[in-house]
């Protein structure tokens, strides 16, 4: 039985990747308008109505609707189908660009907040907000949540890590806005220091966000597994499947919002390539029909289990059909002719090579031929079990 590797991947839909990037680049104009919009309000009246932290969400605005223009560029090149040159797909940009969205976020943060100290600890006279900052702080709290649940609905429906990652940069806005409505009221109610203090921890939730974005999209780049429990479960949901003796070496990694695995599947050392190769078509099929997100299975055929250190029980210097074939006839010369090479079949388990022969049997047919051939054959160190098939016709 030969260890057999094959690599299946689901076939290409252009018509779902023309209507995940028409959904995506919908919901990604709605927002930068409503982020554009937002910005040019919130800084108007931050300046005119005297409240920083206003002014310091208003640029998060403008950094939501620079991110949304990324977010449609790459969302367009990330679901290009394989290639020459990336024939895994191109999800990967998506995650690239998540993480680079989540920098942006933190280094914008980190400016707002270092301007804000800085303006806190000069000023000694800070200048009080008045109500139309406050309306227009109400304002972006109700827009911003509403594109929230919109944009994460449609990253969720086309199971887009980018797309749900925008949609949170969303939501840290809305709740931006809400700490900004608080920090004006407390001014304006007689606490002057709330509104710049509020700045400040817009800053920080801004590079919370920014923060756990790019650390999953980097563990994604760096190829981690899924967790110990997913892992344990895809291996049980495995060793149901007929044919299958054991599960070993499962690995798995991220490619955009899908998974790709490969495994090691051990089966009866007994059966033909062609039934190892249908096993394994059939653990694919049954992993992609339960699990909607592995994307590509590639799996190994094993004539017997590994070591425990995930080496091959039997040594890969043993020798191929060639050589054995070779031997064997200088072996067995006198004995029997070995004319037709695929009358042989070869095992390779433990660490040995084993031999069925199958021979027309006739009345030129030594007796106790399997005790002769073996008896000739004794000296050939990596020779295992023989067994000789005979056929009357």
């Amino acid at each position: 039985m030969h260890n057999h590797d094959i690599a299946h991947q689901t076939p290409t839909h252009d018509n779902k990747s023309a209507t995940f990037q028409k959904q995506a680049q919908k919901v990604t104009l709605i927002g930068m308008v409503i982020d554009i919009s937002l910005g040019v309000l919130k800084i108007l009246f931050g300046f005119v109505s005297h409240s920083y932290a206003l002014i310091a969400d208003g640029l998060h605005s403008f950094s939501d609707a620079l991110t949304d223009v990324l977010v449609i560029a790459i969302t367009k090149y990330s679901r290009l189908e394989p290639d020459e040159d990336h024939p895994y797909g191109h999800e990967r940009f998506e995650t690239l660009g998540t993480v680079f969205l989540g920098c942006l976020l933190v280094a914008v943060a980190g400016a707002m907040a270092w301007d804000s100290v800085m303006r806190l600890i000069s000023q000694s006279v800070i200048e009080i907000p008045t109500w139309p900052a406050l309306v227009v702080a109400f304002i972006s709290i109700l827009a911003k949540e509403l594109i929230f649940r919109y944009t994460y609905h449609i990253g969720k429906q086309v199971k887009s890590d980018l797309i749900i990652a925008n949609a949170w940069h969303s939501r840290t806005d809305a709740l931006s806005s809400i700490v900004v409505f608080i920090g004006i009221a407390g001014a304006m109610s007689g606490i002057s220091w709330l509104d710049t203090t509020a700045a400040i921890i817009v800053a920080l939730m801004i590079a919370k966000v920014g923060w756990d974005l790019s650390w999953d999209s980097i563990k994604e780049l760096v190829d981690t597994a899924l967790s110990a429990e997913e892992t344990n479960e895809l291996r049980e949901f495995i060793k149901e499947t007929p044919g299958i003796k054991n599960v070993h070496e499962l690995r798995s990694r991220h490619m955009g919002p899908d998974v790709i695995v490969d495994v090691h599947l051990q089966v009866r050392p007994s059966i033909s390539v062609s039934e190892g190769h249908q096993i394994g078509l059939h653990v694919t099929r049954r992993l992609k029909k339960q699990y909607s997100h592995i994307r590509d299975v590639t799996f190994h055929i094993d004539a017997e289990d590994d070591d425990h250190n995930g080496e091959h029980a039997t040594s890969a210097s043993l020798p191929l059909r060639d050589e054995v074939i070779k031997t064997l006839k200088h072996a067995w010369q006198g004995l029997i002719s070995i004319e037709n090479e695929q009358k042989i079949n070869l095992h390779y388990l433990n660490n040995k090579v084993s031999v069925e022969l199958f021979i027309n049997a006739s009345s030129k047919t030594p007796p106790n031929l399997i005790n002769k051939l073996r008896e000739s054959a004794a000296g050939i160190p990596w020779l295992g079990d023989l067994t000789l098939w005979h056929s009357n016709t």
